[in-house]
C-alpha cells in the first residue's frame, strides 16, 4: 500500500474542473480513483493489467485512460496547466 500513488488534494482540484460530466451510460467508477490508478501506470512503467486493485479494474483504468486520449482531455488538462505555469 505504502508505494501507490495517490492524487493530493490540491492535484485533485486542479484536475476536476477539466473532467468530463455527465457522461451517459453505466455510473462511472471514482475519478480521483482511476487517474491515480492511470497515473501509477505511467509512473511505474507497469502493465495495465498490474494495476493495483485498490485503484478499480485494470480495465476500467486503461479504458478511461484510452477514452480521454481520443477525446483529448489530458491535452486539454496539460494545456490548461501549462498556461498556468508561464
Amino acid at each position: 500500500m505504502a508505494r501507490l500513488f495517490w492524487l493530493n488534494d490540491e492535484a485533485w482540484a486542479a484536475i476536476e474542473p477539466h473532467l468530463p460530466k455527465n457522461q451517459p451510460g453505466a455510473r462511472r467508477v471514482d475519478d480521483r480513483r482511476v487517474i491515480s490508478g492511470i497515473l501509477h501506470v505511467l509512473k511505474t512503467g507497469s502493465r495495465w493489467q498490474d494495476c493495483p486493485s485498490e485503484y478499480g479494474p485494470a480495465t476500467t483504468i486503461y479504458n478511461r485512460f484510452n477514452r480521454w486520449s481520443r477525446r483529448q482531455i489530458w491535452t486539454s488538462i496539460l494545456e490548461h496547466w501549462s498556461q498556468q505555469v508561464c
